[in-house]
């Protein structure tokens, strides 16, 4: 496969992993909301799993690595098909997002009795 092509096949996968966890950042205080609450705190967990990965990682995505085979390439977006602005604030943003959502999970759990 030529590296082109390679880069291609990462980016989308790494998309649409990104695209995954965004559901679950956005999904779990909505599922709480509705009173889903175990499909909150799985999703909940799924995040938590992965900020572990992207800890191990020094707080990359290990698919930064397999993409900086195939370019040179650096810009903030270089391995995934985002625009350049939100591949440099992805953490700064869903982070906050995730932690109010998981509080608003957690809150809504007790809540519910």
């Amino acid at each position: 496969m030529r590296d082109e092509a390679a880069l291609r096949v990462v980016k989308t996968v790494h998309t649409v992993i990104w695209a995954f966890f965004v559901a679950c950042i956005v999904g779990a205080p909505i599922a709480a909301h509705v009173g889903r609450h175990g499909l909150a705190f799985a999703c909940i967990g799924l995040v938590a799993l992965e900020a572990l990965v992207l800890l191990v990682n020094r707080w990359a995505c290990p698919l930064t690595g397999v993409a900086a085979r195939y370019t040179a390439a650096r810009e903030p977006n270089f391995d995934i098909y985002l625009p350049r602005w939100l591949a440099r604030h992805n953490k700064t943003l869903f982070t906050p997002l995730y932690l109010l959502g998981a509080a608003y999970a957690v809150a809504a759990w007790w809540r519910s009795g």
